[in-house]
């Protein structure tokens, strides 16, 4: 364990997909969806602890969030914290976690990961973790994570990379370019030709590195957060960015960065990743009845019903007959059933609710 080791741990989304559980007032990144015992971010943050120092742990979240961030992750302090006072994409709160760390290190070495993913084999991560930050250390590039698809999912963008290993003695690949989410066709064709994989939106870097990306691809950006050099780590930091964060372009690292810059590689992976994007990925990731129904938290019994997901509070006895394919999931006043095939729609229902019900269940 090193001690120019950092990770910055992005924990500032909503999770929408995953209404009712996850809301406004308390994100899917906080709540235990797999009912293993830690909050999705309580387990990130413990497997990043494996290779780097717990002190060495940045949390980027909205400052609406930072009361549960401290009470769900006694290790860390609140000096640890990045706390976004509006939402502005990816790009600003990397550029201010990476000025950050680097007035304390200028030598450091650092991850950017979600907060909300699950990883099967946190081993084979942190060595590929640890194979990353020796290249990154070594090497003036910027790295991303590519997980090696076991499908041709159309939900998630793709990364080609080039046949040969171009970082000496490793597994890291050139990267040709970023496709977003392609249709299913094209999905077919990346998986059939072998040097396409799942862009997981995991980067590895030195500060070195990606300040010099910002500097020349997102100048502007660079010069206001440039401004807070001098506070950063001190008292005055959360005046600087409560002052001059709104300023910044709402931009994403992909868009901002990764897609201009022409030293940008990729390590290939395979470690059991899912994104926890929906309810659908969720129920992948979970133990199944012999009928295929994936259940947490609830007591069951089910008839003439099958490949359904049930998630409800602790303990709730259900009862589902004829019922197949379908999501139920249940939190405090709020009932959805929804059919698997339509969960993309659960967006489009969390705005009707809104429009409906009020904010307070959202």
């Amino acid at each position: 364990m090193k001690n120019n080791y950092y990770a910055v741990i992005m924990a500032g989304g909503v999770g929408s997909r995953f209404w009712p559980v996850s809301t406004k007032q308390f994100p899917k990144q906080f709540h235990d969806m797999l009912g293993k015992g830690d909050s999705l971010l309580q387990r990130t943050f413990k497997r990043l602890s494996k290779l780097i120092p717990k002190e060495n742990i940045l949390i980027a979240t909205n400052s609406a969030y930072k009361d549960l961030v401290l009470d769900q992750l006694p290790d860390a302090s609140e000096q640890q914290l990045l706390l976004e006072p509006t939402m502005r994409n990816t790009a600003p709160c990397i550029l201010y976690a990476a000025l950050k760390i680097q007035q304390k290190d200028p030598n450091a070495v650092m991850i950017v990961a979600p907060s909300d993913h699950w990883i099967d084999d946190e081993d084979e991560f942190i060595r590929n973790i640890q194979s990353s930050f020796n290249a990154c250390a070594e090497n003036d590039i910027l790295m991303t994570l590519g997980i090696q698809p076991t499908n041709p999912n159309t939900g998630y963008g793709y990364i080609k990379f080039s046949t040969e290993a171009i970082v000496q003695n490793t597994a890291i690949k050139k990267v040709d370019n970023f496709t977003e989410k392609p249709d299913l066709q094209t999905a077919i064709q990346f998986l059939d030709s072998g040097n396409y994989v799942w862009n997981a939106g995991i980067f590895i870097w030195s500060v070195k590195s990606i300040v010099l990306a910002f500097e020349k691809y997102l100048p502007e950006m660079n010069t206001l957060f440039c401004k807070g050099n001098q506070t950063y780590n001190t008292d005055f930091e959360d005046d600087f960015i409560e002052d001059n964060y709104e300023k910044a372009e709402n931009i994403s690292i992909d868009y901002g960065i990764m897609q201009k810059a022409n030293n940008i590689y990729t390590l290939p992976v395979d470690f059991g990743w899912n994104d926890l994007g929906t309810w659908s990925s969720l129920y992948e990731k979970l133990d199944k009845d012999k009928d295929n129904n994936a259940i947490v938290n609830a007591k069951t019994i089910f008839k003439d019903a099958s490949n359904n997901m049930v998630s409800t509070s602790i303990n709730k006895h259900v009862v589902i007959q004829g019922l197949n394919d379908f999501i139920v999931v249940e939190k405090d006043n709020v009932l959805l059933i929804c059919p698997k095939k339509n969960e993309q729609e659960i967006k489009q229902i969390v705005a009707e609710v809104k429009q409906q019900f009020g904010d307070d269940l959202v």
